[in-house]
């Protein structure tokens, strides 16, 4: 009997067979999969991430073609002249950047202009694209692209001349500007763009009207404007209703070209405007780029072609100056343009007498190493530079004959000034009984040391002896101890009849009616002082309810030198954060605006509202009641970044914080005008900054240190040139102070007798942190008082 066996399986049946066995499924699937992911990743890349690994580079630029006639038909993009000598600049910058080390990443130049040019030949105005591998975007720097263009130029100067030929196109090299610009402004002002107008004045000083409304709400449009040859484009903004939104929606910006380039803007508006003003080019375009959101938004106004101003004149002096005797800025009333001139010939009658100037609201000094931002001056062959101040300052020039030049330096488009201009005797420039001061105006000398700045710059009370009390005696009490709500003889005799009214100045609390009493102190200490109760309107300020008892004798023994908060103590205290992290303090002082220091915002980047968050009520960072979105960030206009002088800003919140968060958010309360601190008052400053200059890690709790206020002449001994806007605090062995990460937050104080606390300094700048002999700087908050409300109402 025979037993039957199974064959095998032969050919394709074996290989499957071989293939079903488990542990190859296993394999075969892993494989099928890697292959499929193989393939998927490719597509991805192909499709998608190589796609993003690219982006395009945009650049605007001028370049003024010498020894080219210009002519109308150029102003037309399409003529057949503008197209030739288009077609034949784009080859030549083309030429350029092809044999250059970016060969690889050029796409295109694009001319999007011709005008005429006040130095002769014809102006350019043109787009260049390149495209980029991100890993690879730090090659395309304005600077270096541009550099291309100057360094082929360089190339080929002859005989010293700024003009070189670039395959035999004459360029002037001097005349060469690229900015880095957005995609957005390119595909905004190209010649297939909705939104592009161009006007032109062909008669000098005839009007061209220009209004712009809410139908163009919603996009960015540009309108360019050109006037005849050798002239200058003089715009005047009649009005501009829009939404203040520090330029993020609406917004106008005027540049001095006929693109938006960043290097020629002239002046932004972020705000309405209801008081007309005028605004002058340095040759015969100009760009209007408006960006309005949806809503009742317009602008009207005008612009004309004018002459170029020939500013030289011969002046005449009197020892008393009438009405006419004025010198103003060139293009007065008009904001000063980027580059102007103007020389003043001065005459007097003999040679005792010298030429005095009065500013209303601009100052000379001389030229230090840092170039001048605000106008460059030479006075008998000295150099000066020009700074704005809100003050009259008087400059005098002990010379019979002397002549004045002065040229704008500013980047953009600044505020005119104006001087009235008289004789004085140079032995004797201020009459008898008066005293010179360092800003050259004269004041009596029995106002010396009086607690007022008659000077502006205090030189009238620095380095003065204390005061003594003449208690008792023939002579009034002096007026720094009179009325400042501390009793300092023992009869009281200084701190009688405080509310009565008297004459108004600097030391003197003045109710809303325009009256004016002793009381120093008089805002919202709780006793009505006014006829009118004003002195105690407006007064839900000042007074936190911490949730924990505070230790009033607690040691500020570890901000530098400081202690932990508990959580209620500093309602007004805000942390501002750019981009998600600490970088300065701030201060509440109404439901939609806090307060801060000017230095916080000063570079271009940090002047975006949008970058920046508002944390309220916080104790341990991470831990706010409230994060508030910016919508504005207004700078004071007289802020000096070189000397820190007017370093105060104000920011409006988005929305306004809800009232339901107090106590523990709540305003801080403003000090008036006349408002005083003496030695009986405690000062505190707050903050999340460094506990030490060289500290490496930020504390998390609100850090709080007790300072002392110091005189101005004190801190003048240590820093030299203190502005009469600043103020000194500390300690003298440097262990309380405030630091890196404090700025634009309080220094608050509070009188004796547990009251409210007011904002007396902001967080400024210092030397170092915590040294011995060098306290802290801060913004003296009541010069500011009127500045403030004029925005915040």
């Amino acid at each position: 009997m025979y037993r039957k066996t199974r064959r095998k399986p032969k050919g394709l049946k074996r290989f499957l067979a071989y293939l079903l066995n488990i542990p190859h499924i296993a394999i075969i699937i892993t494989a099928v999969v890697f292959v499929v992911m193989v393939i998927i990743w490719s597509l991805l890349w192909v499709f998608i991430f190589r796609r993003e690994s690219y982006s395009g580079a945009y650049f605007a630029g001028m370049l003024r073609v010498a020894n080219v006639e210009f002519i109308p038909e150029y102003r037309q993009a399409e003529s057949h002249e503008f197209v030739s000598m288009a077609n034949k600049i784009q080859h030549v910058v083309s030429s350029v950047y092809k044999m250059s080390s970016v060969a690889r990443l050029y796409r295109e130049a694009v001319i999007s202009d011709l005008s005429n040019n006040n130095k002769g030949g014809v102006l350019v105005h043109f787009w260049m694209v390149f495209i980029v591998p991100q890993l690879k975007s730090e090659t395309m720097c304005e600077a270096c692209i541009e550099a291309i263009l100057r360094d082929s130029v360089y190339t080929s100067l002859k005989n010293r001349s700024s003009v070189g030929y670039l395959l035999g196109l004459p360029v002037d090299m001097d005349s060469i500007l690229i900015n880095g610009v957005q995609r957005s402004d390119y595909t905004s002002i190209t010649a297939d763009s909705q939104c592009v107008d161009k006007l032109y004045a062909n008669l000098p000083g005839a009007r061209v009207p220009l209004n712009v409304f809410s139908s163009w709400g919603g996009v960015n449009c540009h309108v360019k404007l050109t006037s005849v040859p050798g002239s200058l484009i003089r715009l005047t903004i009649s009005s501009f209703l829009i939404e203040p939104t520090d330029c993020v929606n609406d917004a106008l910006t005027v540049y001095d070209a006929l693109l938006p380039m960043r290097g020629r803007i002239l002046h932004r508006l972020c705000e309405s405007v209801y008081n007309s003003f005028s605004i002058v080019s340095t040759s015969n375009v100009m760009l209007l780029s408006f960006r309005m959101t949806n809503g009742n938004k317009i602008f009207k106004g005008h612009f004309e072609a004018i002459a170029e101003e020939i500013c030289m004149s011969h002046v005449e002096t009197h020892l008393e100056p009438d009405v006419g005797s004025q010198i103003f800025s060139p293009f007065h009333p008009s904001l000063l343009p980027p580059v102007c001139s103007c020389i003043w010939k001065f005459g007097t009658s003999n040679s005792n007498l010298g030429v005095a100037l009065q500013f209303q609201n601009y100052a000379l000094k001389p030229k230090e190493m840092k170039g001048c931002d605000s106008g460059w001056w030479r006075v008998n062959e000295v150099i000066f530079c020009g700074m704005y101040v809100g003050h009259h300052t008087v400059f005098r020039i002990p010379n019979q004959n002397p002549e004045m030049e002065f040229r704008c330096s500013s980047q953009n488009s600044v505020q005119p000034f104006q001087a009235s201009y008289s004789s004085y005797n140079i032995s004797q420039p201020c009459p008898e009984n008066h005293f010179l001061c360092t800003t050259g105006l004269c004041v009596e000398k029995s106002r010396l040391c009086d607690g007022l700045d008659d000077c502006q710059d205090e030189s009238d009370e620095v380095f003065c002896s204390r005061p003594t009390m003449n208690c008792g005696g023939n002579s009034p009490p002096h007026p720094l101890f009179v009325c400042n709500g501390e009793t300092d003889c023992s009869d009281g005799v200084d701190e009688n009849n405080c509310t009565q009214e008297t004459t108004c100045s600097a030391i003197r609390y003045q109710c809303k009616s325009g009256s004016c009493i002793l009381k120093k102190n008089a805002k919202c200490d709780d006793v009505p002082d006014c006829q009118d109760h004003s002195d105690e309107v407006d007064c839900a300020c000042g007074r936190p309810s911490p949730l924990k008892k505070v230790d009033s004798s607690m040691g500020f023994d570890r901000i530098v030198g400081g202690a932990n908060s508990v959580e209620g103590e500093w309602p007004w205290q805000v942390s501002l954060h750019f981009s998600g992290s600490l970088y300065c303090g701030a201060s509440i002082l109404s439901s939609d605006w806090l307060i801060s220091a000017a230095h916080c915002f000063s570079k271009e980047r940090l002047s975006d509202p949008r970058y920046w968050s508002a944390h309220l009520g916080m104790l341990t960072q991470g831990s706010a009641k409230y994060v508030a979105e910016i919508q504005r960030i207004v700078v004071h206009e007289y802020y000096n970044s070189n000397t820190f002088d007017y370093d105060i800003a104000l920011l409006q919140l988005k929305k306004a914080w809800p009232s339901s968060l107090s106590p523990l958010v709540q305003p801080v309360c403003l000090p008036p005008y006349s408002h005083t601190v003496t030695d009986s008052h405690r000062c505190v400053v707050t903050g999340w900054g460094y506990r030490s200059e060289d500290d490496k890690v930020l504390p998390s709790v609100l850090q709080k240190a007790e300072v002392s206020m110091m005189s101005q002449t004190e801190c003048k001994k240590r820093y030299g040139p203190i502005s009469p806007r600043m103020l000194c605090a500390g300690v003298p062995s440097g262990e309380r102070d405030a630091c890196r990460g404090d700025s634009g937050g309080p220094l608050s104080c509070q009188a004796p007798g547990g009251r409210r606390w007011f904002l007396i300094g902001i967080v400024s700048w210092g030397s170092g942190c915590g040294r011995p002999n060098l306290p802290g700087v801060y913004t003296r908050v009541n010069k500011f008082t009127s500045w403030i409300y004029s925005h915040i109402n």
